[in-house]
């Protein structure tokens, strides 16, 4: 039940209001982070986009090797996605080179 809720959540994210909170990146206050290399991604995202959602998850396990980042700021209006996603390497660049995979979304708010 809660990876179908998840990936509808990720899917399609105009029905996350209708579903119940589950996942932390629609939670308010400060985020809990299982990895270090979470917790780097989100502040420097954060930093860098000044983000309207933003959701940093280790999905390797722990390992640190493939991670999922949903974003959503401002800085994306009337960019292209491939321009966005360009904006999210280019300041992830050293975290990047240490991983294996990147599962990446971006959009502009609503």
């Amino acid at each position: 039940m809660l990876s179908l809720t998840l990936t509808r959540r990720i899917a399609r994210p105009q029905l996350a209001a209708r579903l119940p909170t589950l996942a932390r990146w629609y939670s308010a206050g400060q985020p809990s982070f299982s990895t270090d290399g979470e917790r780097v991604i989100y502040e420097k995202l954060t930093e860098k986009f000044k983000p309207a959602e933003l959701h940093v998850e280790d999905v390797s396990g722990g390992c640190g090797t493939f991670y999922q980042i949903i974003i959503s700021s401002e800085e994306f209006k009337g960019l292209p996605l491939v321009k966005q996603q360009r904006l999210v390497n280019q300041t992830l660049k050293e975290e990047i080179q240490g991983i294996h995979g990147l599962q990446l979304k971006t959009m502009a708010p609503k």
